[in-house]
């Protein structure tokens, strides 16, 4: 179930673009695989479960139309993305929930997968303060059944995001 962060992506997991662009940036982490149900729909729960975690370390990827521009906001599991909080947070007046397939073809993974690290292009991404808490989070490696744990500075380091109150 759980395989430990090796030199290349291939002895990490899964080689996605989330843990190529990671060994690219020299960021260690630990790739943990699960089976996936292809029943469940709450795929950051069921993560949390699946590896025995507690589901305020699990975090979830979401993407929004702030003002027009797509925005990464990732908070935990347990809760949900306040909009108003993540446009402030990014200097816009309005942000509403991007369409689904929109947010996998800008990605380029899979709503259920889609990871925060290594999209197709660089987008302004938020994370929920309360990764601050924890030593080492989960998110999204970029496959369904597949999450990949850092640290959260590391996580803000490779996506070049900020910390801010965006969960409720």
């Amino acid at each position: 179930m759980v395989k430990q962060a090796g030199a290349r992506p291939g002895a990490s997991g899964p080689g996605t673009p989330a843990t190529v662009a990671l060994v690219a940036a020299g960021i260690p982490f630990t790739a943990h695989t699960y089976a996936h149900d292809p029943a469940t729909t709450n795929y950051g729960l069921e993560a949390a479960h699946a590896l025995g975690l507690d589901p305020d370390r699990v975090f979830k990827t979401l993407l929004a139309e702030a003002d027009g521009r797509l925005v990464v906001g990732i908070v935990p599991v347990t809760g949900m993305l306040d909009l108003k909080s993540l446009a402030a947070a990014v200097g816009a007046k309005r942000a509403v929930m991007a369409d689904p397939s929109v947010a996998e073809r800008k990605t380029g993974y899979v709503v259920g997968g889609i990871s925060p690290i290594g999209q197709k292009a660089a987008l302004p991404t938020v994370l929920d303060e309360t990764a601050a808490l924890w030593e080492t989070v989960y998110v999204s490696g970029g496959r369904r059944g597949f999450d990949i744990e850092l640290a959260p500075d590391d996580l803000l380091r490779v996506t070049s995001g900020q910390l801010a109150d965006i969960a409720r």
